[in-house]
């Protein structure tokens, strides 16, 4: 393959993947970091979940099967 096909096939594809992300209802904020009111805390949402449920203990006839 010449170098002016590479450099062709990369462009395509980098062209392809900004649309499909572009186009695929994400979430994408090319922005960089944010400070302040608009940054979003994932930490936040993790202690208002329920923890889950501890698993059940065999019984201990079954352990001894």
């Amino acid at each position: 393959m010449s170098n002016r096909s590479i450099i062709i096939m990369v462009l395509v594809l980098i062209g392809a993947t900004a649309y499909l992300l572009l186009k695929g209802d994400g979430d994408i904020d090319m922005g960089g970091e944010k400070h302040g009111a608009e940054a979003v805390h994932v930490e936040e949402a993790k202690k208002v979940a329920p923890a889950p449920a501890a698993p059940a203990e065999a019984p201990a006839a079954d352990a001894k099967k």
